[in-house]
C-alpha cells in the first residue's frame, strides 16, 4: 500500500481507503471481516457519511481495540431521524447527531469532522449562519474532532468553502466522466444520461481550478464516486460507453492535484 499526506493535516492515509455504502444492511460479522481484510492490505482510513446506527455500531465493533490505527471521516449534519437518513442544517440536531456518532463508533473523537453534503452556496451560507461551522471549530478546539472537512459534488461551492480557509479536507466526487461535467447544485445532473448525450472532451474548468487551489492551499481531497456507483465498471451503464477497471478509475483519481485517498465501496 502507498500512503499520501492528507493536505496539511499531518495525517497520512492509504491511497485506497474505505467508503461506507457497502456496509449498509450487512451483519457485524461481515463488517469485522472486511475490516480485517482492509487492515491486512494496509488500508487505514474510512469515510462514514451514513447515520445508520446499526452500520456505525458494526464499524465501531470492527475497530474495537485498534481505533488508533484508522482515520475516521465522520459527518456532521447527517442524522438519523424517524428511522431514516436526513441531511440537516439545524444546529441542535447536528449537535445531538454528533454525540450519537461518538457513542455508536465507541470513540471519544473523530479524525475528520465532515460538514455533510454542501452542494450550493445557499447551503454553505446556512452552515456559516446557523453556527454549524463555529460548532465544528469548537469541536476541533476541544479535541472532539481533529480536523474540519466538508463533502460536496459542486466544484463552485466547494471552492468557495476552501477559499474561506476553514476547510482542511474535501470529500469530493471524482471520476473521468464527472470531471467533464459543469458545476450544478443538483447532484443528479452529473450522472444523468442526458448529461452525456453530446461529445465531451475537456475537463470542466471549475473542477480543474478546485483541484489546483486545494493543492495550493494544502487542502487534502478524499475521493467519493470513483466508480460512479459501479456504473463505470459496466459497459452498458458507463457514460464512457465502455467498462473501465477499478484500477483505471482509482489511478485516474489519484492523478488529480491534492488527491490523497480514494474511498472505494466494499
Amino acid at each position: 500500500m502507498n500512503y499520501r499526506d492528507l493536505g496539511n493535516t499531518g495525517i497520512r492515509v492509504s491511497e485506497v481507503a474505505l467508503g461506507c455504502e457497502g456496509f449498509l444492511g450487512q451483519s457485524r460479522e461481515f463488517t469485522c471481516d472486511m475490516f480485517d481484510r482492509a487492515i491486512a492490505a494496509g488500508i487505514n482510513a474510512i469515510d462514514v457519511y451514513t447515520p445508520d446506527p446499526e452500520a456505525r455500531r458494526n464499524i465501531g465493533e470492527a475497530l474495537r481495540g485498534r481505533r488508533e490505527r484508522f482515520i475516521i471521516g465522520g459527518h456532521l449534519c447527517s442524522i438519523w431521524k424517524d428511522g431514516q437518513y436526513l441531511a440537516t442544517r439545524d444546529l441542535e440536531e447536528v449537535q445531538e447527531g454528533f454525540c450519537r456518532m461518538l457513542g455508536e463508533f465507541g470513540t471519544d473523537y473523530i479524525d475528520v469532522g465532515m460538514i455533510h453534503y454542501v452542494d450550493s452556496d445557499a447551503t454553505w451560507e446556512k452552515v456559516v449562519q446557523n453556527g454549524i461551522l463555529d460548532y465544528a471549530k469548537k469541536l476541533r478546539q476541544n479535541g472532539k474532532i481533529r480536523h474540519i472537512g466538508m463533502s460536496s459534488h459542486n466544484p463552485k461551492t466547494a471552492l468557495k468553502a476552501v477559499l474561506s480557509g476553514d476547510i482542511e479536507v474535501l470529500l469530493f466526487s471524482v471520476n473521468p466522466c464527472y470531471d467533464l461535467q459543469p458545476a450544478s447544485e443538483n447532484v443528479e445532473d452529473i450522472w444523468s444520461e442526458k448529461a452525456y448525450e453530446h461529445r465531451l472532451v475537456n475537463m470542466d474548468p471549475d473542477r480543474r481550478k478546485l483541484y489546483e487551489v486545494c493543492e495550493e492551499k494544502g487542502v487534502g481531497i478524499t475521493v467519493m464516486k470513483a466508480f460512479s456507483g459501479g456504473d463505470l465498471l459496466n459497459a452498458e451503464m458507463s457514460p464512457a460507453k465502455a467498462a473501465l477497471t477499478p484500477v483505471q478509475c482509482i489511478s485516474y483519481c489519484l492523478t488529480r492535484p491534492a488527491a490523497a485517498a480514494v474511498m472505494v465501496g466494499v
